[in-house]
């Protein structure tokens, strides 16, 4: 595995799959302006990468994200700052970037996801917990709405009802809670074993036919919104983009030979 360190962020590549770990365990891995700028760029690169297939976000030490640094926060509201402009800077280019990536995402939320933390977490495809795991939607605790895009994901997930609850009161969902109400795919008895799951499911899908499964992400994302209509055309797109791929015409010879497909993402 080679490593890359940029400060805040780790950025390690194993074949085709790039793990990306916020690395302020000794604050909870919560969001300074350094390490918002450090995932906002460094998604936009991965999103145009094509030797990345497939992308891993963690958190370093127990802690998957505990939001935004406070203490950074207050130090700028002392300046004067009220507008609360890392939200379109920082947090809403993120969020687009998790949510549209045109390959897997998968969070592997070891310990507390708060605030942003739980927004960008909820993003992602795939979401892999342990006993230890919670989310928490912090936001009102400090006089706040939710942003990340917490008002969009958090009501797809658990339903409206559930979705204004846990906003309003924030109160701290355990990971058996998590579970049961979709917001962790899949729950370990080990925390130890949350980020190399998330790892192999990383890499069996880069293994995939990555092309289809971007199709297949934008296809949910304006059928889940949208009319019947809407979404039979972005289907008819889908198909007609998928269908002219190398995956799709190895796919087929594949199946015709009673052979297993080997997908090269083009």
């Amino acid at each position: 595995m080679n490593g890359l360190k940029a400060d805040s962020l780790l950025v390690d590549r194993t074949d085709a799959v790039v793990t990306l770990t916020l690395n302020r365990p000794e604050a909870m891995n919560s969001f300074t302006v350094d390490l918002k700028e450090a995932l906002r760029d460094t998604l936009a690169q991965l999103e145009s990468d094509r030797s990345c297939r497939a992308v891993v976000l963690t958190g370093a030490g127990g802690n998957f994200c505990g939001g935004q640094d406070l203490k950074e926060h207050a130090t700028l509201l002392a300046a004067g700052s009220t507008d609360l402009n890392t939200v379109q800077v920082h947090y809403n280019p993120i969020a687009q970037r998790l949510a549209s990536m045109p390959k897997p995402v998968i969070a592997a939320v070891r310990g507390m996801a708060a605030g942003a933390g739980a927004s960008l977490s909820l993003l992602a495809d795939f979401r892999i917990g342990g006993p230890k795991t919670s989310f928490l939607m912090a936001f009102a605790n400090v006089g706040l709405a939710g942003d990340s895009g917490i008002s969009w994901s958090l009501p797809r997930i658990v339903g409206h009802a559930r979705a204004v609850e846990l906003l309003l009161l924030a109160r701290p969902v355990k990971a058996d809670e998590a579970s049961r109400i979709g917001m962790l795919t899949e729950l370990l008895e080990d925390d130890e074993q949350v980020l190399p799951r998330a790892q192999e499911l990383a890499a069996r899908l880069a293994a995939g036919p990555t092309i289809a499964y971007g199709a297949i992400k934008r296809e949910l994302s304006i059928g889940d919104a949208g009319t019947l209509s809407d979404a039979l055309a972005a289907e008819a797109q889908a198909q007609a983009i998928c269908g002219a791929t190398a995956d799709h015409s190895a796919a087929v010879n594949a199946f015709l030979n009673k052979q297993k497909p080997e997908y090269q993402g083009r």
